[in-house]
């Protein structure tokens, strides 16, 4: 049912949906194995669509954090708020991810551990992107971490305010994605990845 509704909005504005399909299940885990759900009490995400990351996150996040989760799709936003009516840590605003950063103020929250996002970068105007990625920026906590998904690697060169960014190119997807993981600290970029497989290769934003 999600993946129907996924791609019924996908049909009806494919510039600001995006992807046909929701990610997979591998995909899923390899974005979340980033980060230290034991640590982290703030996340945001930018284009829940049919909630496939907002499920897990809410699996693994402690019982006091918070999910602020930003659809700008009507449909979508409201099926997210169904899915999540009955947890009171999953925020869902049908808002500009822009605006992330008044919405923790209003929580009484300085800043979010781990932003990540699905949005179409290469469809916004670079003014726009530089807008989001500054306040992305501005609203990570000190070893905070934007880890973004895309079909090409177009953002990283937007994305000069931070120190570095690991990439990984992720086959088993439809389609194939770019996981880009930039981090608001280099002592966060100099820490061994979690999970005992071949480390990303560490590159220092151009």
């Amino acid at each position: 049912m999600s993946a129907t509704l996924l791609f019924r909005r996908f049909l009806a504005d494919p510039m600001k949906i995006a992807y046909v399909v929701p990610s997979s299940r591998g995909m899923v885990k390899r974005i979340l194995e980033r980060m230290d759900f034991e640590r982290a009490r703030v996340f945001v995400e930018f284009g829940g669509g049919e909630g496939c990351y907002t499920r897990q996150i809410a699996r693994r996040m402690a019982p006091e954090a918070k999910l602020l989760v930003f659809e700008l799709d009507p449909h979508l936003a409201e099926h997210l708020r169904r899915q999540f009516r009955d947890d009171p840590r999953i925020l869902i605003y049908q808002s500009d991810a822009a605006l992330f950063r008044d919405e923790l103020h209003k929580l009484g929250l300085k800043h979010a551990d781990y932003v990540i996002s699905g949005i179409p970068f290469s469809y916004i105007e670079p003014a726009a992107k530089k807008v989001i990625l500054h306040s992305v920026h501005d609203g990570l906590s000190r070893e905070g971490m934007f880890i973004v998904y895309q079909v090409s690697m177009e953002l990283k060169g937007h994305a000069r305010m931070f120190p570095g960014c690991e990439v990984e190119y992720f086959l088993a997807n439809i389609p194939p994605m770019f996981i880009l993981a930039f981090h608001k600290s280099e002592i966060t970029l100099r820490k061994k990845p979690r999970r005992a497989k071949k480390p990303l290769k560490a590159e220092a934003v151009a």
